[in-house]
């Protein structure tokens, strides 16, 4: 499978903040994933395959800091299909969801995966949360369900930060902001604080000032007093 800019970044990262061990431990089991065939040779039949064992064991070679990035590389070396990522998310841990996550942007163009990413927005793992609002579910959720995603965020306490292109989504989004001053009028009414990052996002929804047909385009030049 061809590399994307991020699987390329992702590689050269890991290479050097891995030790020698950890290295040469993740180029065979990218190898094994990527010798486990294509998509066209039905990956998701037949019995574990030996990639998938070394995806689970990946903190403990990696360490826990660097699990997310070398299982994200095993799933794009494995080329794996949506119906892999669903299984490997069913069967796996919270850190083993959470990398399925982040793979979503290398693997699926389109939203077939959206259901894991609803999945994801159900927990109130916040970790699991922030996972879950990346570049993926900025392309494929719909309007109604990224509104709930944004909300999600604010209720677990997960930056705003973490929802990737907020500002281009949110931005001359009414239903949004009102959605955001509702939940900010309920906190108020209970006595609770607002949290800073609504007042962010709330903001983020204004439209963008139109421009003036009529406003000249540069200096004017400066008159020579002739006619």
């Amino acid at each position: 499978m061809t590399d994307t800019p991020g699987i390329t970044a992702l590689r050269t990262r890991l290479e050097a903040d891995l030790g020698g061990a950890a290295r040469a431990w993740l180029d065979q089991a990218a190898a094994e994933a990527a010798a486990h065939g294509t998509r066209a040779e039905h990956q998701d039949q037949g019995p574990l395959p030996t990639w998938e064992l070394r995806f689970a064991e990946a903190a403990r070679r990696c360490g826990p800091e660097h699990a997310d990035d070398a299982r994200v590389l095993l799933l794009h070396a494995a080329n794996a299909t949506t119906d892999t990522l669903t299984r490997v998310y069913a069967q796996g841990t919270a850190a083993e969801r959470r990398a399925v996550l982040h793979a979503l942007p290398h693997l699926v163009p389109g939203p077939e995966a959206v259901p894991l990413v609803a999945d994801a927005l159900r927990t109130n793992d916040t970790r699991l949360v922030a996972a879950a609002v990346g570049p993926y579910a900025a392309a494929h959720l719909t309007p109604h369900d990224w509104r709930h995603a944004v909300l999600k965020c604010l209720f677990t306490g997960v930056p705003v930060d973490a929802v990737a292109d907020l500002p281009g989504r949110a931005r001359g989004d009414a239903e949004l902001a009102r959605m955001l001053g509702d939940y900010a009028d309920e906190r108020t009414a209970a006595g609770r604080t607002v949290p800073g990052d609504l007042h962010r996002a709330l903001a983020l929804t204004a439209p963008e000032p139109p421009s003036d047909p009529a406003a000249p385009s540069g200096p004017a030049a400066p008159s020579t007093g002739e006619e």
